[in-house]
């Protein structure tokens, strides 16, 4: 099994990004934008904007032409805790012309993927060197910290991991299946998630486009709009910053490790008291080469990603914003009342089944993966905790990672590539709609 998902897993991932590209196509690349074009993609009190990124006139096919068309700076503002400075850097878009920014064009979830590749590779090579880095003390410190861990949630009466691994243990074809949950689903379900969000909040949108079978306002995706799937890509980034600057300053051993300990001192003899048992890597287990590989740093508990991650992927689904043209609540009567005028009769108002299904799967599967990493003893409760508060700050505060975009231009200034964007301008909506541009 081991040397089949060696090679099974890599080739998931892989084919979950070449899905997600082909998916989030552009059926029209370079197209030219009408003033019937921009609709209104939000409701309900939200923000009313439009989306103006694309060029008025047709893309030149010259790439000569459009160095002379185009500015060669643009600037850009640097935001951080209330502070704000604009830089000058430059602008890409003279180089919309050339093959790669057309391919990118043609898929712009190949950006997706360049950014999941990126956080990924650099969050995972931090891991590693940190795993290279381990020392005897860092060793004695995580096994210091683990006890502390368990010494709080039994002060606050909340240390249940063991016995709710021993519970799910008794049934091994369940502890076979929740191991598989927990070394299998974590990367593939991200990756999923972020192609499906692309696609509901990007790729069936279009609410900037004349879309013949729809009304005025009858998008197919979410009203939300590009701007909550990047909101959300960079959440994950940076709950991937802040994770790696907790477990490096705080390494913490998981429960499982703390059986293996071989020391003969107190603390030693205390963690093998516990009695974890590892069940993802002992026999019968269902290890991952995403957690079995040498460069794996095993004393980063605390916080956990893997929660950390569900929990904003859960949240997400749960509140994304429908279609407005769908109805948000459904409403029947109760049987037996006021028989002779059904009109008075009490009514009991639920949301949509649409707007259930989310919450469903949105609790669903945070839960899924609680169980899963406590179960398996690859995490403590307050680990999951640590992971919610890193999931809210960074959902908080992810737009400081905006502040990239200036190193960004630079890059792809030296490699002659423009990223095709869609900038979002808010206006009122007396002015949105005192132009005319949403009458049938």
């Amino acid at each position: 099994m081991g040397g089949i998902g060696a090679v099974a897993e890599p080739l998931v991932v892989i084919a979950l990004l070449i899905g997600g590209t082909w998916i989030n196509r552009d059926f029209e690349p370079g197209r030219r934008r009408r003033p019937h074009d921009v609709r209104r993609i939000s409701g309900d009190g939200m923000a009313r904007y439009r989306d103006v990124e694309e060029d008025a006139e047709p893309r030149s096919t010259s790439p000569s032409l459009l160095v002379t068309q185009e500015p060669k700076w643009r600037t850009r503002t640097l935001g951080a805790w209330g502070v704000r400075k604009e830089v000058t850097t430059p602008n890409t878009r003279q180089f919309k012309g050339y093959f790669l920014s057309r391919l990118l064009e043609r898929f712009p979830f190949l950006v997706e993927c360049w950014y999941w590749a990126l956080i990924y590779w650099v969050y995972q090579l931090g891991r590693a060197a940190t795993a290279v880095w381990i020392v005897e003390g860092t060793i004695f410190a995580a096994r210091k910290h683990a006890i502390q861990v368990i010494a709080v949630e039994e002060r606050i009466h909340i240390f249940w991991e063991l016995p709710m691994q021993q519970f799910f243990m008794q049934n091994q074809f369940i502890m076979t299946w929740i191991n598989r949950t927990y070394s299998f689903i974590h990367i593939p379900g991200s990756i999923a998630f972020l192609i499906w969000l692309f696609y509901y909040t990007n790729t069936r949108n279009h609410a900037d486009e004349h879309q013949s079978d729809k009304s005025v306002g009858g998008v197919k995706g979410s009203p939300a709009g590009p701007r909550l799937y990047e909101s959300r890509r960079r959440t994950m980034a940076f709950c991937n910053l802040l994770a790696f600057v907790i477990f490096t300053a705080w390494p913490c051993m998981p429960p499982r490790l703390l059986s293996a300990d071989t020391s003969d001192d107190n603390a030693g003899k205390l963690a093998r008291s516990y009695g974890f048992v590892d069940t993802v890597h002992g026999p019968g287990g269902e290890g991952s080469i995403w957690t079995d590989n040498r460069f794996t740093n095993k004393f980063a508990a605390m916080p956990s990603l893997h929660f950390g991650y569900s929990l904003l992927i859960g949240l997400t689904i749960a509140t994304i914003p429908l279609n407005p043209a769908h109805p948000s609540t459904s409403s029947f009567m109760l049987p037996f009342f006021n028989q002779s005028h059904p009109s008075l009769a009490p009514k009991i108002t639920l949301p949509s089944w649409r707007r259930m299904t989310c919450i469903a799967v949105g609790t669903f599967y945070p839960s899924l993966i609680l169980l899963a990493i406590i179960a398996t003893a690859n995490h403590f409760l307050l680990d999951a905790v640590a992971g919610s508060m890193v999931c809210g700050v960074a959902w908080w505060g992810n737009d400081v990672l905006l502040n990239l975009l200036v190193m960004e231009d630079w890059f792809l200034w030296v490699v002659r590539i423009h990223k095709p964007e869609r900038v979002v301008v808010e206006v009122d909506e007396e002015d949105f709609f005192g132009k005319g541009v949403l009458r049938h």
